[in-house]
């Protein structure tokens, strides 16, 4: 159970090894973030694990070693994370640019063929945000972290709170001047 059965020394570098090269086939493959996976993405990624468990831990099957790698792995993804953060140039590497899926109301078909999207996935992100098609957008783009930013037309955005209070603060004061004017009479 204690028994490591490889050095420590050997589980950092594997760990930052399997880190490393998942990191950039993540990077290559796509950045579809977790709430764009499809269920073909997320059997690739469980299977995933199970594939470069033994890349990390090797021949050890120990409580020890199984702590150690996990350690090594937080670690070092705090210290990436931290680092791109910290320098954009990093940032734009480890994370990449946002990708323009749709402009001026019509979808790019080769960002969305690049990136293994369907129209109907990016469909449903609009309609979530308040749009009814692409043609309600002005743009749809694919954020580094996965994320999806929608811009409706101005003419299709829902009022927020603050616009209704504001209005209503104009239509008081419409009906004053109104009062002014008129002498009070209504």
């Amino acid at each position: 159970m204690f028994d490591a059965g490889v050095s420590l020394a050997d589980k950092a570098f594997r760990t930052i090894a399997v880190y490393l090269a998942v990191a950039a086939l993540l990077r290559i493959a796509g950045k579809r973030g977790i709430a764009q996976l499809n269920n073909f993405d997320l059997v690739v990624m469980l299977l995933m694990s199970n594939v470069v468990q033994n890349a990390i831990i090797g021949p050890d099957n120990s409580l020890v070693g199984g702590l150690a790698g996990l350690v090594v792995l937080m670690a070092f993804n705090a210290v990436v994370v931290r680092v791109a953060a910290a320098v954009p140039m990093v940032a734009k590497i480890v994370e990449g640019r946002p990708i323009v899926l749709a402009r001026d109301g019509h979808y790019l078909t080769s960002a969305l063929r690049r990136l293994g999207l369907r129209r109907a996935d990016v469909d449903v992100t609009i309609q979530l945000r308040g749009g009814s098609t692409v043609a309600d957008t002005t743009l749809v783009r694919l954020e580094p972290g996965g994320a999806m930013l929608v811009r409706l037309r101005p003419e299709e955005e829902n009022a927020e709170r603050g616009d209704v209070d504001e209005l209503h603060a104009r239509l008081d004061r419409i009906e004053r001047k109104l009062d002014e004017l008129g002498g009070g009479s209504r």
